[in-house]
């Protein structure tokens, strides 16, 4: 496809310095980009790539824009090009894995589920009694919707994916292949004969506009709902345990695993690795470094890192005396060698004056009983 820079810039709101005819055709990275490809710079560091691109285009910000440079492309203008880039790449974006609207033969839809228009469903999916698909909901081959499940409009469930009894999907959320929503928390009696389960009876809610990645385990509660808040974006396998709830826009990053009964404000960021226990309070605006285990709650807006999770400042400078360590070690060993010396001197020296007696005025030696 062929579309010309005017249709980008006004597609996602910039500003066209250079000329606006200019026809695009993809999109590609600053240094790998051809004629006919619109590119973008986000970091300053990256801008002196600006000049000797080949791209027809390139998304900056308005500070570079305002600056002196001697650059002959074409510019889109934009308060955040990262953000802009993105929102352009969607024009170009070849087309994915499509599910025919209606229903696939192979597939088994109970009489009681309800589906609204232009929904979507593929081949060997299976949807239970009392499920509820909204308008334009796309799932696909294989998936598993168990009863009484709720899914909002324009819902992209991908390949292989399960959602369990009375879980409910908000409008525009997408489930990436082999996640599991709904499944038992992990929740038992412990004694010393045996292990009792405890019914987990609650649910899963996933607000409007989340999106969840591969092979991601979502633990429904054992009362009331494990919630994921509006916008928020969890990466592949990741463990969100039952009665967690993720505020809105948060960020959890691969292999974190957040326990039971959890609370994640609004706008976090777990990044890959980070293990929290339960029954703490991650604030609003707060991060977590990778592979920190966090075993306490953290302040809203605190960024915390190690193990166990401590204010990064604090963590970087613990860092900074663990690479000295070996040399702290010889020179404490050196230290003690050159202690033991000095004590064996030092008894050596008064075990031979007890033995050899004294001298006299004059100088000469003499045994103690003379002295």
């Amino acid at each position: 496809m062929s579309i010309t820079l005017a249709e980008v810039a006004n597609f996602v709101g910039c500003e066209v310095i250079g000329d606006g005819s200019t026809k695009l055709t993809g999109v590609a990275g600053i240094k790998e980009a051809r004629e006919g490809e619109l590119t973008f710079v986000s970091n300053p560091g990256y801008e002196k790539y600006v000049a000797d691109t080949s791209a027809s285009a390139v998304v900056v910000s308005r500070s570079y824009a305002a600056g002196s440079h001697n650059c002959s492309t074409s510019l889109l203008v934009a308060d955040d090009p990262y953000d802009a880039f993105a929102r352009a790449m969607v024009l170009f974006a070849p087309e994915g894995d499509v599910v025919s609207e209606g229903v696939h033969p192979s597939a088994v839809v109970a009489q009681s589920a309800t589906l609204g228009e232009r929904v979507r469903i593929g081949a060997n999916v299976v949807v239970m009694n009392d499920v509820t698909i909204g308008d334009g909901a796309a799932i696909h081959a294989g998936s598993f919707l168990g009863t009484s499940a709720v899914l909002g409009q324009d819902v992209t469930i991908y390949p292989n994916v399960t959602i369990r009894n009375r879980c409910v999907l908000g409008d525009r959320v997408v489930v990436h292949s082999g996640t599991v929503i709904g499944s038992d928390g992990f929740g038992f009696a412990l004694s010393a004969r045996s292990h009792t389960k405890v019914p987990q009876i609650g649910n899963v809610v996933i607000e409007d506009d989340v999106e969840i990645g591969t092979n991601v385990c979502v633990d429904r509660a054992t009362l009331g709902s494990t919630r994921i808040c509006r916008g928020s974006k969890i990466d592949n396998l990741v463990q969100v345990a039952h009665n967690v709830v993720i505020g809105e826009g948060s960020i959890v990053v691969a292999q974190a695993g957040i326990s039971g009964s959890t609370r994640i404000g609004k706008g976090v960021i777990l990044a890959g690795q980070a293990g929290i226990v339960g029954h703490i309070e991650i604030g609003d605006g707060a991060m977590v470094a990778a592979q920190a285990g966090v075993t306490k709650s953290v302040p809203s807006g605190e960024r915390v890192s190690g193990y166990p999770a401590r204010k990064h400042s604090a963590a970087k400078r613990l860092y900074a005396f663990v690479e000295h360590l070996p040399k702290l070690v010889e020179k404490v060993r050196g230290l003690e060698s050159r202690i033991s010396q000095l004590e064996s001197v030092s008894e050596r020296g008064g075990a031979a004056g007890t033995a050899g007696g004294g001298r006299t005025e004059d100088g000469r030696e003499c045994p103690d009983e003379e002295i």
